[in-house]
């Protein structure tokens, strides 16, 4: 269970502070829903979960409306306190239980193998420490818990990775909130000992130009027994 909730408005201290990052990133986020297509995306990210799930890097929170009825309840964790307060909004409007709450990737406030799945949503591009993070991931899970994931990461040719590293190692960072361009999602979860399942590949916008933000990855993860 959670360590407590933010709807009490009582947080002495955020892991993560990045405040005018995180107006740029609401209203972008809101709206790449109809503009980019995020929307569909969320709902195929979603799709069929049931149990308890939780939420890593709940952003405003536009995940939510998106998840299935079968779902028991949501914890999210978000670090970023204006980004918490949009989440905690959002929560009030969704069709399942939400518990938004505080807290950091690598440091989950919850109990070990309390959760069906993880939702990790665009949140390993900025998280400090990724194979900690995923770490934290298997251990909250239950035996044969899944991950869903969509994350952007490296793509592209030799150029178009020259540049992410490039960004990676200069300006990107600080102008969006820690994030970093040339990640690779789908080798941290191998690394990490996850058994991958089906995944695609995707631009976004699948239509215009293809920025070093466009290489994205949708899909399925689970915990393995080992």
């Amino acid at each position: 269970m959670p360590l407590r909730s933010v709807g009490t408005g009582k947080v002495t201290r955020d892991p993560v502070h990045h405040p005018l990052f995180a107006r740029y990133y609401a209203r972008l986020s809101v709206a790449a829903e109809t503009r980019m297509g995020m929307a569909g995306v969320r709902d195929r990210l979603l799709a069929g979960l049931s149990g308890r799930v939780l939420e890593i890097g709940a952003g405003n929170g536009l995940n939510f409306a998106h998840y299935p009825r079968a779902v028991a309840e949501v914890v999210a964790i978000e670090p970023e306190r204006s980004l918490r307060q949009l989440a905690v909004e959002a929560a009030l409007r969704a069709e399942v239980p939400v518990d938004v709450v505080p807290g950091a990737a690598e440091a989950l406030p919850v109990k070990s193998e309390g959760f069906d799945a993880v939702v990790l949503s665009l949140v390993l591009c900025s998280v400090r420490d990724v194979p900690r993070a995923l770490g934290e991931v298997r251990r909250v899970l239950r035996p044969d818990g899944q991950v869903r994931f969509f994350e952007h990461g490296r793509g592209g040719g030799r150029a178009m990775g020259f540049t992410q590293r490039a960004l990676d190692r200069t300006v990107w960072p600080v102008l969006s909130g820690g994030c970093h361009l040339s990640r690779d999602p789908v080798g941290a979860l191998r690394d990490a000992g996850f058994e991958l399942g089906p995944y695609r590949r995707m631009l976004m916008p699948e239509k215009g130009p293809v920025l070093p933000t466009s290489f994205c990855v949708l899909g399925t993860a689970w915990r393995s027994q080992q």
